[in-house]
């Protein structure tokens, strides 16, 4: 008797904390470069919340996009802007009825240099920098909002000159960090908690709404983490951190 109940005993133990990781599963998500740190203190919350883990890849939407096309093993995508993630979803890469905008960002002028770029972006026109960082329209949805910026401010063609492209949004941060351009377009979260610096916060006026949309990707389907990443993304705790990082959430 006394045997059997150390059995049982044994067998309940191993249940109680075999068999909860067992349940836990890892997620692929591929996520724009702009939502960096969010992206890393909401995957924090959602593996302590649920035991999943959400294994986080940044970089630029289009060559994420490029890369789920040609068969990277992505599950969830965080995109910067609707047009990839509805593009996902026609083309048959993402699961229809998943898409959903999970921010909407903000595009801000940037420099290291104090009292470099004015609250309102007069630097802009007034042309006192060599360099101005953006990152590439064709590959970053905030290249292509700084883009439109300049067009509203009717200053583009004498800012061409001096653009540099970065790879994706943080390149461009990187390049004003680093001094390689004096000024900069980056995502407000890049600079919304750097000391120190000027900055212009871009009125959502100038530019197209930066609506960035999440999907389930086909590959992510049947995989649980995958899901619950997607579902905790549109909950409470991802919420506040979202909007702590000067995102607008609908």
């Amino acid at each position: 008797m006394i045997t059997r109940r150390l059995g049982l005993a044994l067998i309940s133990a191993f249940l109680a904390f075999g068999a909860a990781p067992a349940l836990a599963a890892d997620t692929q998500v591929a996520v724009a470069a702009n939502f960096t740190e969010p992206a890393k203190q909401i995957a924090a919350a959602f593996k302590t919340a649920t035991g999943h883990t959400a294994i986080l890849s940044f970089g630029s939407s289009g060559q994420f996009y490029a890369q789920m096309a040609r068969g990277a093993p992505f599950e969830v995508f965080l995109s910067a802007d609707a047009d990839r993630p509805k593009k996902a979803e026609q083309d048959g890469l993402g699961v229809t009825g998943s898409r959903f905008t999970y921010a909407i960002g903000r595009l801000a002028l940037y420099s290291k240099t104090p009292g470099l770029v004015d609250p309102a972006g007069a630097v802009l026109a007034g042309g006192k920098f060599e360099k101005l960082a953006i990152a590439d329209p064709t590959a970053a949805p905030y290249g292509v909002a700084a883009l439109q910026t300049l067009r509203k401010l009717g200053v583009y063609d004498q800012v061409k000159p001096k653009i540099v492209m970065g790879s994706s949004i943080t390149q461009a941060y990187q390049f004003v960090q680093t001094g390689a351009a004096e000024v900069g377009f980056v995502a407000y979260s890049q600079v919304i908690n750097e000391t120190g610096g000027s900055r212009w916060l871009v009125p959502a006026a100038d530019h197209a709404p930066i609506d960035q949309q999440a999907i389930l990707l086909y590959t992510g389907e049947k995989n649980p983490a995958a899901k619950a990443f997607l579902t905790f993304l549109k909950g409470p705790q991802a919420v506040a951190i979202i909007k702590r990082y000067g995102y607008e959430v609908r």
